[in-house]
């Protein structure tokens, strides 16, 4: 790293290197763009230039109270066009992807680009280090990430749910709270832009293609979406959690530069091998963290203490219970945190029983493996899909889960793909393509779903798709589902 104007001691930065000489421009005022203002702040760095091409109302509210403390903010069309030509660093938002123009531009002129986790992990060096637990995998990081916080709170730790889940890193260091270990969600957006984490240990979940469009200028947009999902076990000090079912995850383990005496930890959902947690008959068992793993397992909560008790919802608790173990959370309290923690709305949430028909709210299933882990729960399904498929595939999800399909609902912009795989794999599912752009068309859905539907059907929620082509967001489509729901038959 050896940029024109870079200082000397940016590739190596920590919270005590002379910011106060060093010109910072933070890409993107977002939640996670704010917070690295912030945190700059905190820093005293010389210069801070926010760019935005977006004009909100909530960011111009946010502008103003920043460039009272001193903050170059821009905001409006054109804004992020120029890197500025004093730019020591840039802080880049999650959601921009290597190609924008700005970033580009710090590519071509050697000025090193950290994201706001990687800037959150500086602050803290060298001698106000809280450890991190991490998570990441395609799906199921917020649920696991919660669980995790619940079971450290359980067991009397001070601690809170950071990174992706919607809290940033940042934020929660400078609360007056003298944390003792943080649980964070990490996309692989953030990871890509993190560059010298060390963490307590890590979990990846799962690998299934998603996000792929953030990647279209790989060679291989796959490959490199699962070298920034990788980036989690590079140094970590105690224990890389993955998932026994996903040899992808045990691959990256054994792949990974991890501090020497970093044990490989996995988790699966039947009897578990030593250095493993899983299921016995009720029972979430620790195989792991116990003296005598060789012939022993310890259990740790019970099936039951899982909400919902789903597979994939399992295999959530025993990942946060393998990382919670290996900070030396007692037993006990991963049970008491998992029963501590209030079910998360749209993640499959029942919502209606009609006439014997149950609607199941699952609009967090925004790729085709999370629609699949709610598929593994139902017998026979009446399926409500569609919105951005975001370039990846329905063909296996079909393949492996026609058979329970009664039909199928299709909605949204890339309604069609997820049609054409069903005509491919499952002729036999009748399918109705709903057009229509506006947030009525969920009604026209579940009205739909209820024609198709038999007593002892689950009409399910399940998109396999983002949302933003209709709503503002899978909380307010999941909102609309359950409206819908509540009425039907009526």
């Amino acid at each position: 790293m050896g940029g024109r104007r870079m200082k000397s001691w940016i590739a190596d930065a920590d919270r005590l290197s002379p910011w106060p000489e060093a010109t910072v421009v933070v890409a993107g005022f977002g939640a996670s763009g704010f917070a690295a203002a912030d945190g700059l702040l905190s820093l005293n760095v010389g210069t801070i230039i926010v760019l935005d091409d977006a004009e909100t109302p909530a960011k111009t509210a946010q502008a103003e109270l920043l460039r009272h403390l001193g903050v170059d903010v821009r905001l409006g069309a054109g804004a992020s066009a120029e890197l500025p030509a004093d730019a020591d660093l840039v802080v880049t938002s999650p959601g921009w992807p290597p190609t924008a123009p700005l970033l580009a531009q710090a590519v071509a002129r050697g000025v090193p680009i950290w994201g706001e986790v990687e800037l959150a992990w500086r602050m803290m060096q060298p001698d106000r280090v809280v450890p991190w637990l991490g998570v990441t995998g395609t799906n199921g990081k917020t649920t696991t990430t919660l669980m995790l916080a619940s079971m450290l709170s359980a067991d009397g730790l001070r601690t809170d749910a950071v990174g992706n889940v919607g809290r940033p890193i940042i934020e929660a260091l400078l609360d007056e709270i003298d944390y003792d270990v943080l649980a964070v969600e990490l996309s692989s957006f953030q990871l890509h832009w993190a560059h010298s984490l060390r963490l307590h240990s890590a979990a990846v979940l799962n690998l299934h293609p998603d996000h792929l469009e953030w990647y279209t200028a790989e060679a291989d947009p796959m490959a490199a979406y699962a070298a920034d999902k990788a980036k989690i076990y590079e140094r970590v000090t105690h224990a890389c959690v993955y998932n026994v079912a996903e040899p992808a995850t045990e691959a990256m383990v054994a792949e990974a530069d991890v501090t020497e005496g970093a044990r490989a930890i996995g988790f699966r959902l039947d009897i578990p091998a030593p250095s493993m947690l899983g299921v016995v008959d009720d029972l979430l068992v620790d195989r792991a963290f116990v003296e005598q793993r060789r012939d022993s397992a310890m259990p740790v909560a019970s099936v039951s203490d899982v909400h919902p008790p789903a597979p994939h919802n399992l295999e959530n608790a025993l990942a946060a219970a393998a990382l919670a173990r290996s900070f030396g959370v007692k037993p006990q309290s991963v049970a008491e945190g998992l029963r501590a923690l209030p079910a998360g709305d749209h993640r499959i949430q029942t919502v209606a029983d009609v006439g014997g028909v149950t609607y199941v709210d699952d609009s967090k299933a925004t790729n085709p493996h999370a629609a699949a882990s709610s598929m593994r729960a139902f017998d026979s399904i009446v399926w409500i899909a569609g919105g951005q498929a975001k370039g990846t595939s329905f063909d296996t999800l079909v393949e492996t889960y026609g058979e329970k399909l009664r039909g199928a609902v299709l909605l949204g912009v890339d309604r069609q793909v997820i049609a054409d795989a069903l005509a491919r794999h499952a002729p036999q599912v009748p399918v109705v393509v709903l057009d229509g752009g506006d947030t009525g068309v969920m009604a026209r859905a579940v009205a739909a779903a209820a024609d198709l539907a038999r007593p002892g059907d689950t009409v399910l929620l399940a998109p396999g798709c983002a949302s933003r082509d209709i709503w503002t967001g899978y909380d307010v489509r999941g909102d609309d589902f359950a409206a819908a729901a509540r009425h039907a038959g009526q």
